[in-house]
């Protein structure tokens, strides 16, 4: 266990320091089952992969986690870290949970921002059209919870966003 400290502690400091595809390279090579279930361990495991744009990996590792205040820390950690490096599609899908768990503005707004994202990048060629369907999906279902919950004026928001969505993939499909 010496060695899986070490890497531990080299991948943790490479993380600290921006160089993470060191840090990826040591965390990922850790098989002690008690560091690997160490918060701190996962938590700059994900922030890794999302710096490597290995984003779909951190979203993975919040799948496998049970539900408790850790995994929702880590789905905070994945929503910011994928809108900050421009990796929408997964921080929409964080940021939909998020919001789903807190209707706080900034889960709000967080999803409605990834959502625009996601069409910058369909409309730019680095997202597939699906990715779109997805976040047009997840939008509207967002938009009908306001609506539910007497919020209007967010689903109102919401709705007007789905409809430039909705438009550009209508465009997309006659081309």
């Amino acid at each position: 266990t010496n060695d899986e400290t070490f890497l531990y502690l080299y991948g943790v400091t490479s993380a600290a320091t921006a160089n993470y595809k060191d840090a990826e390279e040591a965390l990922t090579a850790i098989t002690n089952d008690k560091i690997r279930a160490e918060y701190s361990y996962v938590s700059w495991l994900v922030r890794t992969h999302i710096m490597t744009r290995h984003a779909k990996k951190a979203w993975d590792l919040y799948l496998k986690m049970d539900t408790n205040a850790e995994s929702f820390l880590v789905l905070q950690l994945i929503a910011n870290d994928c809108y900050k490096i421009g990796a929408f599609y997964y921080a929409v899908k964080a940021f939909d949970v998020l919001e789903r768990l807190d209707t706080a503005p900034e889960y709000v707004e967080g999803l409605r921002g990834a959502c625009a994202g996601v069409l910058q990048q369909c409309a730019a060629g680095k997202e597939p059209s699906e990715s779109l369907g997805d976040a047009i999906r997840i939008l509207e279902a967002s938009a009908r919870t306001h609506m539910e919950g007497g919020r209007q004026q967010f689903a109102q928001q919401n709705e007007r966003i789905v409809t430039v969505m909705r438009g550009y993939a209508k465009n997309m499909k006659k081309k």
